[in-house]
């Protein structure tokens, strides 16, 4: 695409798209998701998470191969269309901008349980989707360069928790090992925890602002996925083994509970601030740029798709998931929030999984059996999430499919 007044800049190198990845899923997740899946599977949940994280190479996978061949703003929703058609890549499209807009509801909302005081937490996180928006409407460099400090302190911080909770845990290794297993609350997990993994292909959304995309964009999406698959596997055996699958399953602050007592405790919650607001600010950068690419296909309100002619980034679409964002933090459940993301975001990877299988052998950089598994893991895990959740998918996803058939019957018209 060339350089003209509605691109984008190239500005990101791969060390930038790689704490863009890792801000991404180095977040709420690591903070917030064990409880649930641990509610769900018990200590089955170390079993979910290898499955949640066999899932999402995949993805990654088909991610880096299709953002090598397509390096320009809106992922997998792009992937789609150009590989399978316009519906699929509208599905894709609506689920990520859906799916996401929750998570940003989640980030917000966790933020605020570790740095607001009670009664202040909904304001406070409506404050911070607002005020990381402004971040982001001044340039994506700016993003990258307060990732990169957040997801340092996050990650060492991390490191430090592991070292400290299991040097005070009192329990023994076999808890680690389930005694019972059951193979619904392990997918369940799965399909819970995945949304701790599902910013590794935040790289791809911005691939019209990655310099040499061909090159940096499957090496950051890589690196940043098995990085994370590393840190998460410590943090989740840490606090299992610290609490137990009881106590894990009721905790509202796992992390911070596995070290409570220690001199650590307060560093936990500082980060775990850091984390949620180092997610919420590149989950608003790439839904921005989602939200761009299908404005210039109709998808959405055509308007959306104007880029700052000085900051050069999607200002109407990230002024309105601004504004939804502070919204939904008002309202909504961090739990439902982060079922509702997962059930977005699965059905948004198994169309890239789809797409990926359809591409030529010259531009493969894995063998379709992964696409495979890819496809089929995302929707039993999707369909195997807490019945609210996908209920509410469904709903959610009938009325984006009823507004664009609606928009394309009254084109056909005119």
């Amino acid at each position: 695409m060339s350089a003209g007044e509605d691109d984008l800049a190239r500005r990101l190198g791969t060390g930038d798209a790689v704490v863009i990845g890792l801000s991404s899923m180095v977040g709420a997740g690591v903070f917030a998701a064990f409880a649930p899946a641990a509610a769900v599977a018990g200590a089955g949940l170390l079993v979910g998470l290898a499955v949640a994280g066999l899932v999402a190479w995949c993805n990654a996978t088909a991610s880096a191969q299709l953002a090598a061949q397509y390096p320009t703003s809106g992922g997998t929703y792009v992937y789609g269309r150009e590989r399978l058609g316009a519906w699929p890549g509208f599905l894709a499209g609506w689920s990520f901008v859906v799916g996401k807009t929750a998570s940003c509801a989640a980030m917000a909302l966790t933020f605020a349980a570790y740095a607001a005081p009670p009664g202040w937490q909904r304001p406070s996180a409506a404050l911070a989707v607002l005020a990381l928006a402004a971040v982001n409407y001044v340039g994506v460099t700016r993003t990258a360069a307060v990732a990169r400090v957040i997801v340092t302190v996050v990650v060492l911080v991390l490191l430090l928790a592991v070292t400290v909770g299991v040097g005070t845990a009192d329990r023994d290794l076999a808890v680690l090992v389930p005694t019972e297993l059951s193979w619904f609350g392990v997918l369940q997990s799965a399909g819970l925890l995945f949304f701790a993994f599902a910013g590794y292909a935040r790289v791809a959304t911005l691939g019209e602002e990655v310099r040499d995309p061909e090159r940096v964009i499957p090496r950051a999406i890589l690196t940043a996925l098995g990085l994370t698959l590393v840190l998460y596997a410590l943090v989740g055996g840490t606090v299992l083994l610290a609490l137990g699958p009881e106590r894990l399953a009721a905790s509202a602050a796992p992390v911070a509970e596995a070290v409570a007592g220690t001199w650590l405790a307060p560093l936990v919650r500082v980060a775990a601030a850091l984390a949620a607001l180092g997610a919420l600010l590149a989950l608003l950068a790439g839904i921005g740029r989602t939200s761009l690419a299908m404005a210039r296909n109709g998808d959405l309100p055509g308007w959306l798709a104007a880029v700052h002619p000085r900051f050069r980034v999607p200002h109407r679409a990230e002024v309105v998931l601004a504004v939804v964002g502070a919204v939904l933090v008002l309202v909504v459940d961090l739990r439902e929030a982060i079922g509702f993301s997962s059930f977005g975001v699965l059905l948004y990877y198994a169309v890239a999984n789809a797409a990926a299988f359809t591409q030529p052998r010259h531009r493969r950089r894995s063998p379709r059996l992964l696409q495979v598994l890819g496809v089929v893991g995302c929707l039993v895990l999707a369909a195997s999430l807490p019945p609210t959740a996908v209920a509410g998918g469904v709903v959610v996803l009938l009325a984006g499919a009823g507004y664009r058939y609606g928009r394309g019957r009254r084109a056909s018209r005119r």
